[in-house]
C-alpha cells in the first residue's frame, strides 16, 4: 500500500454515498488517501466487501456493530447533525455467513464490534456481549484484528429518555463501556485491532493501549479540546486517523456530509496536537495500519 494518509474507518458503503460513491473514492485516491470502508450488519458488510474490490487502495471491514444486535430507535440527537434517524431491524450474529466474507483478500478486519451504553437494558447489554465475543471468537479463528465500537451512556440521553421512552430503556452513564470491553478482549481475544473513534479518558486510553490496542481519531478532534490530553499521551506508534464518515465532519467542513479524502484535517490536528509534523505523523499512521491491519 503506497499511500500517503489513510482513512481506517469509513462508510462510503452506506445509502448516504449511493448517488456518488464513485466519485467520493476517487477524490480520496486522488489526494493519496487509502480508504477502510467498515461494515455494521450483514448487508453493509458485503457491501463494503463489494466496494473494496472495485479499487486499489480500498479495503473492508466486517461486521455486527452493538446497536444493531436488537430492534432499536436511533434519533438524530444520538447520530448528530450529520445523522439521520432510523430504526434498526435487529441482527443476530451469524458465524457462517460472515466466515464467507472474511476470506475475500480485500478484508481486512472485523467490526465494527463491541459495546454500546448510550441507550441500552440488561437484556440489549447481554445481546451486545455475546455478538462482541462471538466477533471476537471469529477474529481469533482467522487471526484478523479487530475494529472496536465503545460508546459509554449520556447522562443527558437518560434525562431525555426518562421524558420520552419506556422506564426500562436508560443511558448507561455510570458504567464504563470501555472497561466492560477490556475485561471481555482479556478474557477471549488472541488478536488485537484499533479501539475507533476513541472519546474514553486517559485511564481507559493507557488501559487499550498498554493491551496492544492503538487508539483512532476523527474530526471531532478539530473543533473540541475533550481529547487533546489523550492525543498527546498516545504514543504516535498507538494512533491511527480515520473520519467515521459521513458522520463527524471536520473543521473547515463543518455542515457538509463527511467523506474519507478530509481524514487529511484529522492528521493535520494530530500533528497539531503532538507538536510534531504533518509528514512525520501521516507517515506513522500508514506504518501503524500495515503493522495492525496487514495492508
Amino acid at each position: 500500500m503506497n499511500f500517503k494518509y489513510i482513512d481506517i474507518h469509513s462508510h462510503v458503503n452506506f445509502k448516504a454515498f449511493d448517488e456518488d460513491r464513485d466519485d467520493v473514492i476517487r477524490r480520496a485516491l486522488d489526494a493519496d488517501v487509502a480508504v477502510i470502508n467498515v461494515g455494521t450488519q450483514i448487508d453493509t458488510s458485503r457491501h463494503a466487501v463489494e466496494i473494496a474490490n472495485k479499487y486499489d487502495g480500498v479495503y473492508a471491514i466486517i461486521g455486527l456493530h452493538p446497536i444493531h444486535t436488537g430492534a432499536s430507535y436511533h434519533d438524530t440527537k444520538e447520530l448528530g447533525e450529520e445523522g439521520k434517524a432510523f430504526t434498526s431491524r435487529g441482527e443476530v450474529f451469524d458465524y457462517e455467513e460472515y466466515k464467507k466474507l472474511i476470506v475475500d483478500p480485500k478484508v481486512v478486519g472485523i467490526g465494527e464490534c463491541g459495546l454500546d451504553y448510550y441507550r441500552c437494558t440488561p437484556e440489549t447489554i447481554a445481546k451486545q456481549k455475546q455478538a462482541f465475543i462471538e466477533q471476537i471468537n471469529l477474529a481469533n479463528e482467522f487471526n484478523k484484528p479487530l475494529m472496536l465500537h465503545i460508546r459509554n451512556g449520556s447522562t443527558s440521553a437518560s434525562t431525555e429518555l426518562s421524558r420520552t421512552s419506556s422506564p426500562q430503556v436508560t443511558s448507561e452513564p455510570e458504567r464504563n463501556a470501555y472497561a466492560d470491553a477490556l475485561e471481555i478482549l482479556k478474557e477471549h481475544a488472541k488478536v488485537k485491532g484499533d479501539v475507533h473513534f476513541f472519546a474514553g479518558s486517559l485511564e481507559d486510553a493507557k488501559g487499550f493501549v498498554d493491551f496492544g490496542f492503538t487508539l483512532s481519531f476523527t474530526g471531532v478532534i478539530t473543533f473540541t479540546h475533550d481529547y487533546d490530553e489523550v492525543v498527546k499521551s498516545t504514543p504516535l506508534d498507538m494512533i491511527m486517523s480515520e473520519t467515521d464518515s459521513p458522520y463527524i465532519t471536520p473543521i473547515p467542513y463543518r455542515g457538509k456530509r463527511n467523506e474519507p479524502v478530509y481524514v487529511i484535517e484529522v492528521v493535520k490536528k494530530i500533528a497539531e496536537i503532538k507538536g510534531l509534523s504533518v509528514e512525520e505523523v501521516a507517515n506513522q499512521i500508514i506504518i501503524n495500519t500495515k503493522r495492525v491491519f496487514g495492508i
